[in-house]
């Protein structure tokens, strides 16, 4: 069977793709930017197609061949009006996999809410999966927050309830909804490759209050927790301060908490008698696992890996500011590189760390991701990982490591590492891009040059003070 995954780079396709390879599926992914795919386990065992979903040739060559196709896209984080783009997506994909013949698309949307206007994002991942079913035999999941190690609604329960032991809630905390766990959704995603198109199926665990969500997480991990449930937060305004609190920047914080307006509960009757094998894992249960891959480190994709803002890459062209720094050291190039390539996060940035955490507050107010997305794993990275208010453009392990901004700028930004062998050790060769966006941008980097050339030059001798500190110990 050929399987055609969309999404495969977020966090249910990047699980998806290993567990059906493990089926013995022969599995094709659609992605704009292949170089993402680079350092997963499974990249070399799985066709991968370069193109748009809103392209029509490049769908054309994804799904020709394909038996079923997994649907798991959303535009939350694009720069244009989600609901639009979505619908446009959808559109394009139903058409030529109409054309196709293609037998069988199971996609991942959202609950509706019972008695209750649908936010934004819940009536735009309904009105895709209308279309699909419109078009082609479908399978609509539709499921409540997901939970697990990296998902988007277990980092706000998580930083909400570590963060503030007294929470000034707005009352809607109190509406039920229907939690499920990752290894659950999982679990619907791959045993439905071997049904017949189901049409909508709602899925999730047994239903409890986001208020409920909080102080269950709250005990597992032994914290006391006072939840002071009001009136009169408005949406916005409890997104702005999950925004402020959490790593969820304010545009994917709003859609979360306009889905709990509404009391949000899953009708699991149809999924019982269609996957009886499937049994739901209480919400308990599901933080403890979440827990427990995040203390181990073995975190296999997080909400961050989706694109905050629009994909660019760094061309090499006049216009574009270098400031490089170059320093030879002891250690060799993969101790400099381990050094580097380990930086953001809870370890932080070596130097200057109060002035990074003021750019990040700052980049917070503004609108942008800040310093809270931290990162998946403590050392290893991946092509496409959040790192902080970075994201990894491109990783030659163990010689180069180039960072794009997406913090709030007046252009474009880039922080390249490059670890090279030199005569015994190593030579360090840090550079940073910057292409200014009119006199804004200009002004924006002159004026902070000062700073900037300080901070950079402190940052690399950190980096080769680090590394030979690290050569020096002893190996066991």
């Amino acid at each position: 069977m050929t399987v055609l995954v969309t999404g495969a780079t977020g966090y249910v396709g990047g699980r998806l793709v290993p567990r059906l390879l493990e089926g013995g599926c022969r599995v094709r992914v659609l992605v704009r930017n292949p170089s993402r795919l680079l350092g997963r386990a499974w990249a070399e065992r799985v066709e991968v197609v370069r193109g748009d979903l809103g392209n029509l040739e490049d769908l054309r060559r994804a799904l020709r061949g394909v038996d079923t196709a997994y649907y798991l896209v959303h535009a939350m984080l694009s720069e244009e009006p989600f609901g639009q783009a979505e619908e446009r997506q959808a559109l394009a994909f139903a058409q030529v996999a109409k054309e196709e013949g293609l037998a069988h698309v199971v996609y991942l949307g959202g609950l509706l809410p019972r008695g209750g206007q649908p936010s934004p994002h819940l009536r735009s991942r309904a009105r895709v999966g209308e279309i699909l079913r419109a078009h082609i035999p479908t399978t609509e999941f539709r499921a409540g927050p997901i939970v697990g190690s990296g998902s988007a609604s277990f980092e706000m329960v998580r930083y909400l309830t570590e963060r503030l032991p007294v929470m000034v809630a707005p009352r809607w905390i109190l509406n039920p909804v229907s939690p499920i766990a990752i290894r659950d959704v999982l679990s619907y995603l791959v045993l439905a490759l071997r049904r017949e198109p189901m049409g909508v199926v709602e899925i999730g665990g047994p239903p409890l209050s986001f208020k409920g969500m909080m102080e269950t997480y709250a005990m597992v991990r032994g914290l006391r927790r006072l939840i002071l449930p009001i009136p009169v937060l408005t949406p916005r305004l409890a997104a702005l301060w999950v925004g402020l609190v959490t790593p969820i920047p304010n545009r994917l914080a709003l859609p979360l908490v306009e889905g709990i307006l509404y009391p949000l509960v899953a009708d699991t009757r149809r999924a019982q008698d269609l996957f009886p094998e499937v049994k739901p894992l209480p919400y308990r249960k599901a933080v403890e696992l979440a827990l427990e891959r995040t203390t181990l480190g073995e975190v296999e994709t997080r909400w961050s890996g989706a694109l905050f803002g629009q994909e660019f890459l760094l061309e090499d062209r006049e216009g574009i500011i270098r400031e490089v720094r170059s320093l030879s050291g002891r250690a060799s190039p993969e101790l400099l590189f381990q050094t580097f390539s380990g930086l953001g996060g809870e370890r932080g940035w070596l130097v200057w760390n109060w002035a990074w955490a003021v750019r990040g507050l700052l980049d917070r107010l503004l609108g942008g991701p800040g310093l809270r997305r931290g990162r998946r794993h403590p050392q290893q990275l991946l092509p496409g990982d959040a790192v902080d208010f970075w994201r990894v453009e491109r990783l030659e392990p163990p010689r180069l490591l180039r960072l794009r901004a997406e913090m709030r700028l007046p252009g474009r930004a880039w922080l390249e590492w490059q670890a090279l062998e030199e005569d015994g050790g190593s030579r360090l060769v840090q550079t940073a891009y910057f292409e200014p966006l009119g006199l804004t941008g200009f002004l924006y980097w002159w004026l902070l040059y000062p700073i900037h050339a300080r901070m950079f030059s402190d940052l690399a001798r950190a980096i080769v003070r680090e590394a030979e500190a690290a050569s020096a110990k002893p190996p066991w």
